[in-house]
């Protein structure tokens, strides 16, 4: 069994919780949870924390039409059919939302040395993107204008930071300068989030950042 020794930050699980993450941030944490026994339990406290706070908070008011409303959409909701049965994923469930169930399926857009992405479809607080790099290859040289957070869904990679295998995460701000490379001798795919475009050092990817939306 695989372990997971690098994960979502306590300020980002709260903010999960508490539905205040833009889209894309979302997608990653919930995928990073469906994966870390660690953090699926530490977002239960606080998803209960929460609960316990409504609780005492005397000034939320209900209308009353909140119950016989909440019965429609059960009722809309149920089905006389048989559930489907889930199917394999080479995603994690929160993510396969958005791209489905197969790597197969995946429409790539190349980045150059054999790198390839694929841009999710969210909201645009933040983007979202599936990266496929090469064992060996690196990403280009670069810093961020924001945070950006990077989920490794197989192989793994590692920068001047540490190393990151499947099912770590990598959370990157202002302050991280950094050049991923995959390891192991096998492709690395990983989910990476960012609320800014990034900054590049050289000016040949600086060039052809609009058109690789990066």
């Amino acid at each position: 069994m695989e372990t997971i020794k690098h994960h979502v930050s306590d300020d980002l699980l709260m903010a999960y919780a508490t539905g205040n993450l833009a889209e894309g941030f979302s997608i990653a944490v919930a995928a990073h949870v469906s994966m870390c026994d660690h953090c699926r339990s530490m977002l239960e406290s606080f998803n209960a924390l929460g609960g316990a706070l409504m609780e005492q908070d005397t000034n939320i008011t209900v209308a009353d039409c909140a119950f016989s409303k909440t019965l429609e959409r059960i009722n809309a909701c149920q089905s006389v059919s048989q559930p489907e049965k889930k199917l394999k994923s080479d995603f994690p469930e929160p993510l396969s939302d958005y791209v489905g169930h197969s790597l197969v399926d995946i429409k790539w857009q190349p980045l150059g040395m054999g790198v390839k992405q694929a841009v999710l479809e969210t909201s645009e607080d933040a983007t979202a993107r599936l990266l496929y790099i090469p064992a060996g290859a690196e990403m280009p040289d670069h810093s961020h204008r924001g945070l950006e957070l990077t989920l490794v869904l197989e192989g793994a990679f590692a920068d001047e930071n540490d190393y990151f295998a499947k099912g770590d995460v990598e959370i990157a701000d202002g302050s991280t300068n950094h050049t991923p490379v995959a390891m192991d001798g096998k492709p690395c795919i990983c989910l990476a989030v960012t609320e800014a475009p990034l900054k590049f050092r050289k000016m040949f990817h600086r060039l052809i950042q609009p058109l690789i939306r990066i």
